[in-house]
Order: C-alpha cells, then structure tokens, then sequence
C-alpha cells in the first residue's frame, strides 16, 4: 500500500507515542476522539479533536491511545436528506479491532495490538491449503456444533475453545471433511425487532464490527479477560484446526451493517457518514439490496477499502482460509447499481496476493434488480449453485411425488448436467470447482426434513409462519412429520441416501451442512435464524443421531477421497486429452450410449455414468455410477466400455448401512436389478489408457434447458457433454 494512499492505515495503529487514529469521512464539518476509563466506559478521560487531510480521512495521536484503551467518536456535520449527523452519539470506529458495549447500548473501540507482540504464537503451523478438488466444506454454527458435546468442559461447549477441543477435532478429521466453514463470527448484534420479541439474531447475519470476533462464541474466562483474550482464544481456535489439518473459512457479511433501515439505531456508519456509506435514492431513501434495511455503497473508495482490510486482516493476522462472501452480487454493484463481475471491489480482491490465496466463495445473488448472477462471477470465485440444489431436490424428491401421481419426471439429462459439473452454467475456464454443490444450508430445511415436510412449520420465529422459503422441493413420502410407519421411515431414509450421495459423488465442490451427517431435524422449521436452542444445535447423544446415515456419509467421502474420476479439475473437450479433466460416457439402463432422444424423454429415470480420469497428479482412475431414479425395479446391463475388465461394488443406496455386500465384482454385460430409488458406485478396473471415441459414440448436448438456466447467455443444455476429455 503505497504511503500517498489517502485510505491507509484506517482506524488506530500503535506507536512509541501511543497511537494514531484516523477515521474516513467525506462530509463531516469535526471529529473528536473520545477515550473512556477502562472501568466506566460512560466516563470520558480525554477528548481530542481530529484533524482533516487529504481526501475526508481525518486524524490525531494520542499517548492515551495504547493497546486496551477505550474509546469512540463524536462527529458533526451538515444537515440534509442523505445526513445523519449528531454529535450527541458516541460511535463506534469502523476499523476498530476490539469491540465493548457500554450501558446505554453504545459501543467503544478497544486498542489491541497484533497477536505476536501479546506473545501469541503459532508455533509455525501453517495454512493446509486444501486444493478445491479435494475440498469438502461443512457448514457449521460456531456455537451450536459443540453446545450439547458431553465429552468436552462444559464452559467451553459452544465456543471458539469448544470447537478447537480434541472431541471436535477428532469427529470432522474422522468424518472426512477437510473445510469448516463458520456462521458468522465478526461482530454482531440482534435486530431491534428481534430484541423487542425477546428473541435472538442466532445466525449473525447483522454486523456491528468488521474487525472483532465475536465475544459471546469466546468461554466466559476469555470474555472476563477482554477483547484480546477474545482474539486470541480466536486465533487458537484456527491454529488447532489447522494443526489437525482443517481449513477454517469464514462467512462474512459485508453487503449491510447492524444499523438497520433509517430509523433503526445508530452504532457507527450512519453517524460517521450516511451519505457515503449507504446507498441511496435521490431522495435520500435507502436503496435496500439486501433485505436487512440498508446497502453499503461499493460505489465509493472508502466501503470498498473497508472490505478488503477487513480481509486482509482475518486471512493474514488471524490466518482464515478464505471467505464466503454474503449477498455477493451487492459487494459487486456500481455507483449506479449495476452489477459488475469487474467491479473494482471483486477485482482487488483477486489482485490481493494475501486474500486471493485462500478460498473466495460468493453467495451470487441478492435482493435488488438484476440480483441473481449465478454463474456470472470472475474465475478465482466458486459460487453456491442454487440450480444444482433445486435440481438435485426435485429429480430425487419432486419426480418422486409426481411418478406417485401418474406423472412424468424432469427426466435425466438435467440431472446429469449438474452431476457433471454444470457446464452450462459455468464458462469453460472456470470449470466445474466454480460449483460450491449444495442440498441443504443453514437457510432452510434440513435435508431429514427435506424428506419429512411438504411445507414449512415456523410458528415459534414469531412470524405467523410468513417467514422462510414457501418453495423447497421437498416431499413427504406421505405423512408430515414424524411418522411410526416403517415404510415411510425407509423411503425417507432411502431418500437421504440419495441425496447425500448424488452431493458426494458430483462434480464441484461439496458443501455439507452440520448435522445432515446423521438426520438432523429442526422440526420443520425452514428458517431457524431466530433459535438459540437445541432444535439448532447439533445432537451428540448416540440415541438422537442415525447411526447408519452418519456411516453412510463417512463411507462417501471416502470413496470421494480415494477417486479422482469424481474430483474433475476442468471441463473436458471432445476429442482432446484435457488434464485434470475426467472422460464422461454416459449409457441408458441397456448398456447403450445415451442419444439426443433418450436425454429428451421424461420416462427416462435410469442412467449410466463412467467417469475417468486424466491423470496430472494422481493415479488413473475410473468409476462407474448407476442412477435409478423410479419405483419400479429396473434391469441394467453394465456397459462393455473399452478397456474396462470389471466393476466392483463401493456403495449401494439401496443398503441402509455399507456393509458386507461391498466388493462384488461384475464383468461388463452382466444383468443387474437396481432397486427402486437407488444408486450403485462401482470401481471400473481394467486399462488404465484414456480411451477417445468419435462423435457417434455420445451426445454433445440436446436443447435448451430453459427451466433450469434462463438467462444465462451460455449453452444451457439438457444433456451433459458426453464422451469428452
């Protein structure tokens, strides 16, 4: 950062004379600084005036401001419809690193220092840096996944302390995911209405302090101690799971601020400058993007600065490994409002060598016009892919409702697509890692209740049951709820199965959400945001979780650890050898290759996937996945590929729990009855040379898929690229 940058150093940096504080503020007429008694953060023990530079940054040393100090702003300025000055409010530095509440609701920042001058060390464990291909995210709540361990000290269950304990690190080393990516930890408060219902904000998704964890999720002995003790149970936290191989990313929050619509209350940005901060029509009005009151106005320098130190910081100071980015779209909108994937914001952050090296994961929509951008972000950012979720939820449950009801499915070829990696959503130098693949996350049903629900039951949020999604692709199997009926118990079970496999075993990235791994209900709740209690928390009493789905999760990533075929890097090209790419082939249940007409008709619910890999950095591999997605049974004859001698049974759907079935080898051309709603995984074994064949031997796609991909302005088509390297 080059010294004649007017937005450096924001915020308070330390020094022989005490520190520097310097605040941006493009329309403010005075700044004071406050510093407050460390014991009485009512009391002020120093008021000092700050002095403006060059482009609004405003600025004084103090000797009062060393680490531990308190302290906030008083800052005046014009009146106007875009203004909310009142130097009456004591505010809050938006680069302050520590963060304290004072009685009348306020918040001072609090002076820290860097970890390594408060003696923190990390002992020169480094960063895993998981390459994406063999990345596995689990969503997790930093305070639910560990509330409810018995085998962890109960003061530090449900805190950073709590997930960095050995109970916690040995369960996700031995499940097999390799990516813990947190519910927000920045600091945040609940919104008034949610304080006025006696309720909580329990996701976070309403921040007060970029810079600062937050406390709450640190053990009472850290909280006692201060934000730096804070910080530092924080940054223990990262460095056990980095020590246990874990990467840890973050979910962050930048689109909004804790401050709410116009009328909601004043902590920071609205008091220091409105007008600059927030977006706005030409009346003065917020121009709300996010749903939460308020937009942050990336059409200025100084928000956008904001952004990338926040970053900066978390990735190098605290050592994260990278970011999901919420409401992503906002982050890349213009001074007019326009999404960019070129905005100048989405560009530094691939420019930033510290914040580029780790993951950069973008949820690509929000709330304003033109708000759903999936598969429209710069190479460097994996995206959630809300078309693969939906898609996956309606072939293995809503085609199930509706073959019930003598009709006919989606059929298989848009299945297939996402399976494959969903190229025609994702240009081709992407590849299919820009797919952060989802069923289910915290926003919505679990992926139990996937199987239980037909509609939402979210009558204790406090909202007349308006709240949460009303469309979830979810079914039933015929009885809401909870259910004695063992038939039903076994097709939903069943179902789950099938969709923790189809995640597992597709293309992209994976993203597990906590709890899914063993049937976690939240009781038809589809939007639990406001639940601070044991219907979010994750279960660990072996009575309430499902021995034999926790198994079968296990079993899958395994098998997604152990072969490359399932883990393409690129998009394959027909007729070239594409390294890192796999070779798809695709055969109807007949062992036949799959034509335009079979990707094109709805009754087609059975299908053949033979991956194979291009080896870069691994062994050759090849697998054979077997969909059937009907209730009726269906004979398959295994295809006779080249170079294929044998397949060996890995995994059936159809077995409740991975068992002694596993390691049964069949030569291709034998006959096959799959059972109804079920998948097989088989291990190709045979010539480990790539095969190429010609155009007649697959379909390079077959039609438009305008249900799944309106909009896109790329192929979009029904049927995956067939028989390409």
């Amino acid at each position: 950062m080059s010294p004649a940058d007017p937005l450096r150093d924001l915020g308070v940096r330390t020094g022989p004379a005490g520190g520097t504080i310097r605040v941006w503020s493009e329309h403010a007429t005075s700044v004071d600084l406050e510093v407050f008694a460390p014991d009485d953060l009512d009391w002020a023990v120093e008021r000092l005036p700050l002095m403006r530079g060059a482009d609004g940054v405003w600025e004084a040393t103090s000797p009062a401001l060393v680490p531990g100090a308190r302290y906030g702003l008083r800052v005046d300025g014009p009146a106007g419809i875009e203004h909310a000055f009142n130097p009456a409010h004591t505010l809050l530095d938006p680069w302050a690193r520590g963060l304290q509440s004072a009685a009348d609701g306020s918040w001072r920042g609090v002076v820290l220092d860097s970890l390594a001058a408060e003696g923190f060390d990390w002992g020169g464990v480094g960063k895993p840096r998981v390459p994406l291909d063999h990345t596995v995210v689990y969503e997790a709540h930093p305070k639910g996944f560990s509330r409810l361990n018995e085998r962890i000290p109960e003061p530090l269950r449900g805190t950073y302390a709590g997930l960095a304990h050995d109970a916690s690190l040995e369960y996700l080393a031995d499940l097999g995911v390799t990516t813990v990516e947190l519910l927000p930890v920045q600091a945040f408060v609940a919104e008034e209405r949610l304080v006025r219902q006696g309720q909580v904000n329990y996701w976070g998704y309403n921040t007060l302090g970029f810079f600062a964890p937050h406390a709450p999720y640190a053990s009472p002995e850290a909280q006692a101690a201060g934000p730096s003790a804070v910080r530092r149970e924080f940054a223990g936290m990262v460095k056990r799971l980095h020590e246990a191989g874990l990467e840890v990313v973050l979910d962050v929050v930048y689109n909004h601020t804790a401050e709410e619509g116009r009328q909601g209350p004043t902590y920071s940005f609205r008091g220091i400058d409105n007008a600059s901060y927030y977006r706005h029509d030409v009346h003065g009005r917020y121009v709300d993007t996010t749903g939460c009151g308020n937009t942050l106005d990336f059409g200025h320098d100084a928000p956008m600065r904001l952004v990338l130190d926040s970053l900066r910081y978390w990735a190098e100071e605290l050592q994260v490994d990278g970011f999901r980015l919420d409401l992503a779209a906002t982050l890349g909108r213009d001074a007019l409002g326009a999404y960019s994937p070129h905005h100048p914001l989405l560009a530094a952050m691939l420019a930033d060598p510290v914040i580029s090296a780790g993951k950069l994961i973008a949820e690509p929509w929000d709330v304003g016009p033109f708000g759903w951008q999936t598969g429209n972000f710069a190479p460097g950012f994996s995206e959630w892919n809300d078309r693969y979720r939906d898609r996956m939820r309606d072939f293995w449950l809503g085609d199930l409702r509706r073959e019930r009801h003598d009709e006919h499915g989606s059929g298989i070829g848009r299945f297939a697509t996402r399976l494959a990696g969903s190229s025609n959503t994702f240009a081709e130098e992407r590849g299919p890692l820009a797919s952060l693949n989802f069923i289910t996350a915290h926003d919505g049903f679990t992926l139990a209740d996937l199987t239980a629900y037909d509609v939402k039951h979210n009558l204790g949020n406090g909202e007349h049951n308006r709240d949460g999604a009303d469309h979830n692709n979810s079914y039933n199997h015929g009885v809401e709820g909870p259910t004695d009926d063992p038939e039903i118990a076994a097709a939903r079970r069943r179902s789950i199965r099938n969709l923790l496999g189809t995640l597992l075993l597709s293309a992209g990235v994976p993203m597990l959400t906590a709890g899914d791994e063993y049937g976690r209900s939240q009781r038809g709740n589809n939007n639990a945001y406001c639940h601070d209690s044991e219907l979010t928390w994750l279960a660990w009493s072996p009575d309430e979780r499902d021995a034999a789905i926790e198994a079968t999760t296990r079993h899958l990533l395994r098998l997604r650890r152990e072969h490359p075929a399932l883990r393409p890097v690129r998009y394959g090209r027909f007729g070239e050898s594409v390294p890192s790419a796999s070779q798809m082939d695709w055969y109807n249940a007949d062992g036949e290759t799959m034509t335009i007409e079979h990707w094109h008709d709805p009754s087609q619910r059975t299908l053949q996937f033979l991956a194979a890999s291009t080896p870069e950095f691994e062994d050759f591999n090849r697998i054979l996945l077997v969909v059937h997605a009907s209730e009726r049974e269906v004979e398959v004859l295994l295809p006779d590929h080249p170079g294929v001698d044998d397949y060996e049974l890995l995994w059936d759907s159809a077995v409740d729990e991975p068992g002694d079935e596993l390691g049964a080898r069949h030569e291709p051309g034998t006959r096959l009855l799959m059972t109804p709603q079920s998948m097989r995984l088989f291990r190709a074994s045979g010539d480990p040379a790539p095969v190429l064949v010609d155009a007649a031997a697959g379909s390079l796609g077959a039609g438009a898929d305008e249900a799944d991909d309106a909009g896109d302005g790329r192929r979009a088509d029904d049927a995956p690229e067939a028989s390409a390297r």
